[in-house]
C-alpha cells in the first residue's frame, strides 16, 4: 500500500505501510507507543496503568529503506 507520505531522509514520495514485530517472550506480536518516561514495576515490566497507549505504524521508503514510525491515533 502506498500513499503520499514523503521520506524525511531522501524525499521519495509513496512510502510502504508495514509494522514493527515484537517476537519476544510474552509479546503480542506488535510494538506500541506509551506516553511518558519508562517506569518499571517490581518484576521489571513497564508500568502502563492510566497511560495512553497507541499501536505503531511503520512506513518504509522504497528507495532508501528509511523507516518512519507513527503512533496510530486509531488504536
Amino acid at each position: 500500500m502506498t500513499n503520499t507520505f514523503r521520506c524525511t531522509h531522501c524525499g521519495t514520495v509513496g512510502l510502504e505501510l508495514g509494522f514493527v514485530e515484537d517476537s519476544g517472550q510474552n509479546a503480542r506480536g506488535y510494538t506500541r507507543w506509551v506516553q511518558g518516561a519508562l517506569e518499571k514495576g517490581i518484576f521489571g515490566m513497564a508500568k502502563l496503568r492510566g497511560r495512553p497507549v497507541r499501536e505503531i505504524e511503520a512506513y518504509r521508503c522504497p528507495s532508501c529503506s528509511h523507516l518512519e514510525l507513527f503512533a496510530n491515533v486509531r488504536a
